[in-house]
């Protein structure tokens, strides 16, 4: 609910600051007063559009200011700060140039997010406010909130999704089998050719360095023999000189026994010594036993290349692409067995879904006779008393090589339809319902609907238009029962609507310095007893109109104030 509101620079509202109670309030005031104003205000919190003729003369920016009252509701509040003690603050400005800003709780928001979260606490009923009603998608979701067993339209969403899962998986599979052949063949070649390799993990590395060495065969000899004569083959090659310094240290050590330790670490760099001669001579030996052939070489190399460029950066690559291979070839072979089970599961899922579909039809058939039954009685207590209104009810048969045809909906479209006067067919409701005829409609069908939604701010703009007497009596106590489960702003002109409120703010237009200035005030008993006699008497207040807005007001609230 809205808990306060302050409207500042908005056409003839300067500065106006308004606390809202829950259940009934009322606004009340001349023609022209400004009472509209109010409700403009509350549709730029719900993101309408901002026109900058809305901005007072002489000044930038208009600016409107709300704090509601949210708690138990689960709002998307992705991007916003945690509530504080379940409120929203919302604001929204327009300026000269254009629709202005929005924010919520102090984070700057696109103004489409008010669009998206005021639905979920505040709904306007006025002359051209019968969204609801235009679109025949919520003529099926209000039916459907009055089943007695609302677990069966989730059941029913529950099995569609799970059938068009399946179908679609189908159809998948069923796609993929058509060129299931001819893919199977090329993956069979891919893998043939990849084993047909013999690759090996490193070996185009290997042989690019075994390439390196052809290339520089000549060199490479030298080097060995070099290293060979520095350790092995000349007369004062290293080990030779080595063994000669182990020995003289040998001597030495007679007469310093820390030289024999130097002779015996010795040791170990002659055995190294030993390792690398004979390192080089198997080297030496085996480039000279089986000499590489280069093209042969040339040619693996470009076999790999062609793999690689092929199948994957590197052999690592080719091998990992080689058991995805065999993983798709596997799957495959074996998507028949799969489509078989989907079949089954099909035929399953389907039965349930008709099943659930037939008996949720059944119940909105029976929901159906009783709203219709019911919102009659209640739009004839409001001024239509003659009127037809009538729940169409329209099946589609669901076709199961088509996914899009099991939605979550069942089976049924729904339709509200009325017939206004004797002798009219009954029609659409959205095509010839005028506007206070729509607004009322509203009015019924939240006075019969189960509410499940939770408490809301409901807005009614002069919705009493064109009606009077007993009608609006009735009226009336639609507002009040409506009351005790949300709260509810009613503009009205009819002293019987006024003077059923819990709470009445009157809203003023005055002149000052040649300026004009709306204002709100909150009335209490004497000064509603005032307003209601001037609603009922007009301009020139009686004491025969004061007296009769005191018996209305004692009537609707039990007697007189103590």
């Amino acid at each position: 609910m809205i808990k306060s509101l302050r409207i500042r620079n908005l056409a003839t509202i300067e500065d106006v600051d308004i606390r809202l109670e829950k259940g009934f309030t009322v606004l009340t005031g001349e023609t022209g007063a400004g009472k509209s104003i109010i409700i403009d205000a509350i549709r730029l919190l719900m993101g309408d559009k901002g026109s900058p003729d809305l901005v007072r003369t002489g000044m930038k920016e208009s600016s409107v200011e709300a704090v509601f009252d949210v708690s138990g509701r689960s709002l998307d509040r992705t991007g916003l700060p945690e509530p504080e003690g379940g409120e929203l603050f919302v604001q929204r400005t327009v300026s000269e140039q254009g629709p202005g800003r929005a924010w919520i709780d102090g984070v700057l928001v696109p103004i489409r997010r008010l669009r998206e979260l005021a639905p979920s606490f505040v709904d306007v009923y006025g002359q051209n406010d019968h969204i609801f009603l235009l679109h025949i998608d919520n003529h099926l979701a209000y039916l459907d909130e009055a089943l007695e067993d609302p677990g069966l339209a989730a059941g029913t969403a529950s099995a569609a999704r799970e059938l068009r899962g399946l179908l679609l998986e189908k159809r998948d599979l069923e796609a993929r089998n058509k060129e299931r052949g001819q893919r199977l063949d090329f993956v069979d070649f891919q893998v043939r050719e990849i084993e047909g390799a013999r690759l090996r993990p490193g070996e185009d590395t290997e042989l690019l360095r075994e390439r390196e060495m052809l290339k520089n065969t000549e060199r490479i000899a030298g080097l060995v023999d070099r290293a060979l004569d520095l350790a092995y083959h000349r007369e004062d090659s290293l080990l030779s000189l080595l063994g000669r310094l182990r020995s003289t240290l040998g001597e030495l050590s007679d007469y310093d026994p820390a030289f024999g330790e130097f002779q015996r670490e010795l040791e170990g760099a002659s055995i190294l010594l030993r390792d690398v001669s004979d390192s080089l001579v198997r080297f030496k030996d085996r480039r000279s036993e089986v000499p590489e052939d280069p093209e042969e070489l040339e040619e693996r190399l470009n076999a790999i290349e062609k793999l690689k460029r092929k199948y994957g950066a590197t052999v690592e690559a080719v091998l990992d692409h080689l058991e995805g291979l065999r993983a798709e070839a596997a799957s495959l072979s074996g998507g028949q067995d799969r489509l078989q089970e989907l079949e089954a599961e099909v035929r399953e899922k389907f039965e349930r879904f008709t099943a659930l579909a037939g008996r949720l039809g059944g119940a909105r058939a029976a929901a159906a006779e009783r709203l219709e039954r019911l919102i009659e009685k209640e739009i004839a207590q409001l001024g239509m008393k003659k009127a037809r209104f009538k729940i169409d009810l329209t099946s589609m048969r669901p076709v199961l090589d088509d996914p899009a045809t099991f939605r979550d909906r069942g089976t049924e479209d729904a339709e509200f339809l009325l017939s206004p006067n004797p002798g009219e067919e009954l029609r659409p409701l959205r095509r010839i319902a005028s506007g206070g005829e729509l607004s009322r409609m509203m009015l019924a069908l939240k006075s019969v609907g189960r509410d499940r939604e939770g408490p809301k701010t409901l807005i009614f703009d002069e919705i009493d238009s064109g009606i009077g007497g007993r009608t609006a009596g009735f009226l009336a106590d639609k507002l009040q029962r409506l009351a005790a489960r949300h709260q509810v702003l009613c503009i009205t002109h009819l002293p019987q609507i006024a003077s059923r409120a819990a709470h009445h703010l009157r809203v003023e237009k005055k002149m000052e310095k040649q300026r004009t200035f709306t204002g709100v005030s909150r009335l209490e008993r004497e000064d509603r007893l005032i307003e209601i006699a001037r609603l009922i008497a007009g301009a020139r207040v009686t004491e025969a109109s004061l007296q009769t807005a005191r018996e209305m007001l004692d009537f609707a609230h039990g007697g007189p104030a103590s």
